[in-house]
């Protein structure tokens, strides 16, 4: 298996390779050269399978330069009882008839995040150790991101981790759990601006080549690939447990802001997963629910992005939409290069509109998408406590309200899990007039010292930092 950059860099390159370094040297994002393909007989196979064993199956499609014996045993190391609370990992609830709710937030950090950042803490560590070298992993993370990737790579040996975030615009408990690690390898950055800042800062770093090879720096943002590929083993899991047999299909509905977790839906269906629809949730910072809706891909300012209580999606640059649109354009890398890397620097939007790719988005593709409000996810989570005993969190909540929208009968609509509700407690008070459910492990986490730097959005001042902190 090799992979491609979205800009058409000539190089191809293996699974290890593209582990470590994140963007492509031209910019662009990494895909394999083609979609593995799943057959019927396949699918009945994995059916069967525990959650690490079916992770392995599907990474073992895409991964050829780590023996097969030590893919297992990190798929087994990663995906246990002990590190995600439940023997099945990623348990499916029913609602109602054609309504499930798949539960991905029994992580370390009660958040979807986890499902891949545990398997690409255990890579990292393995891959590193492998060829004697380090890693100084720089991120953003406009919520969850954060605290998934530093919990997964905390005490790791040979990975540093400096993660950015816009500053006071997450949760209470999202800053308390990244800031309040008092771990060497950990630095915090919050970034006096928005998380599409913090994701800029993020790719001018990666697109310094010299920078990036002489300090050795990766990135756990679902820019890179590894981190993605692991979210294609919960659209399978999800599939087989609300399905008898192959012959049905099953859509998914997913909170979406920066579009890496639909992304990886995207990947499981081009596989041959039988998925119907692809639901996209947005809130108010609606670009990508705008693309689908008219072909316009229209990227907001920071003074345009809304501050909601969803904001783990308050962002207007999805930096993984390059992927599915490189698909979408028949992988013209040399279009992709001009859209993304030429037209939203020049316009900040690009038109697809009169493509008659645009059309294939529905009817290929199968993405449809809406936005939800804040007065539509407060009524969401009360609507889920009082009809089914279930408290949501916020960007959950997002993705059940326009989930309803497009429920078929026969075909199971599954709601993916963003994070537990104690990450967003006021809009839950707001909603139910009461605190969530807290984990005994988490009590009293905002009241611990905090440590963290509030620096500019300034790419040279990040960058100092780095290099700085490297001894």
């Amino acid at each position: 298996m090799r992979y491609l950059s979205t800009r058409g860099d000539p190089a191809r390159k293996r699974f290890c390779e593209i582990l470590l370094e994140g963007l492509a040297p031209d910019g662009g994002l990494y895909l394999p050269e083609r979609y593995p393909q799943v057959d019927t007989a396949t699918l009945d196979k994995w059916r069967r399978l525990a959650y690490p064993e079916l992770a392995f199956e599907v990474l073992s499609l895409y991964v050829d330069d780590i023996p097969l014996a030590d893919l297992k045993a990190l798929c087994a190391k990663t995906y246990t009882q002990e590190v995600f609370g439940t023997q099945e990992i990623a348990p499916l609830k029913r609602l109602e008839d054609g309504l499930c709710l798949e539960a991905l937030s029994n992580g370390p950090t009660l958040a979807f995040k986890d499902m891949a950042m545990q398997l690409l803490g255990n890579l990292f560590e393995y891959e590193l150790a492998r060829r004697g070298e380090e890693l100084n992993i720089l991120g953003a993370t406009s919520g969850d991101t954060g605290s998934a990737a530093e919990y997964a790579m905390k005490g790791k040996k040979g990975v540093r981790v400096f993660m950015t975030s816009p500053h006071g615009r997450m949760s209470p408990f999202q800053q308390a759990q990244m800031f309040s690690l008092q771990d060497a390898n950990i630095h915090n950055l919050a970034i006096e601006g928005v998380f599409d800042d913090c994701q800029d800062i993020v790719k001018a770093v990666s697109n310094d080549l010299e920078f990036k090879r002489k300090h050795k720096i990766g990135t756990v943002n679902s820019i890179n690939w590894a981190r993605l590929l692991a979210q294609v083993v919960y659209y399978f899991a999800g599939y087989f447990q609300a399905t008898k047999s192959n012959a049905e299909k099953v859509s998914f509905a997913v909170p979406s802001g920066n579009f890496g977790n639909i992304c990886a839906g995207h990947v499981a269906r081009m596989m041959g997963l039988p998925i119907d629809k692809l639901v996209l949730a947005t809130n108010e910072n609606d670009v990508l629910d705008e693309f689908f809706r008219t072909g316009v891909y229209r990227v907001r300012g920071s003074a345009d992005t809304y501050e909601t209580s969803s904001p783990s999606m308050d962002i207007s640059k999805a930096s993984n939409f390059e992927r599915f649109v490189f698909d979408l354009l028949g992988r013209d890398a040399g279009t992709v290069k001009r859209l993304f890397g030429e037209e939203l620097a020049k316009s900040g939007c690009f038109d697809l509109s009169a493509d008659p790719a645009f059309a294939l988005a529905h009817t290929r593709y199968g993405f449809v998408s809406a936005k939800s409000t804040h007065v539509d996810r407060v009524a969401t989570i009360r609507d889920a406590h009082q009809r089914f005993g279930v408290t949501i969190d916020t960007h959950t909540a997002d993705g059940l309200k326009v989930a309803r929208h497009f429920v078929r009968p026969g075909v199971p609509m599954i709601v993916l899990e963003t994070a537990l509700p104690i990450k967003f407690a006021a809009t839950i008070v707001e909603a139910l007039g009461h605190e969530p459910d807290r984990p005994v492990q988490f009590d009293g986490i905002e009241d611990l010292p905090k440590r963290v730097t509030v620096l500019p959005a300034d790419a040279a001042q990040v960058k100092a930092f780095v290099v700085a902190h490297l001894t």
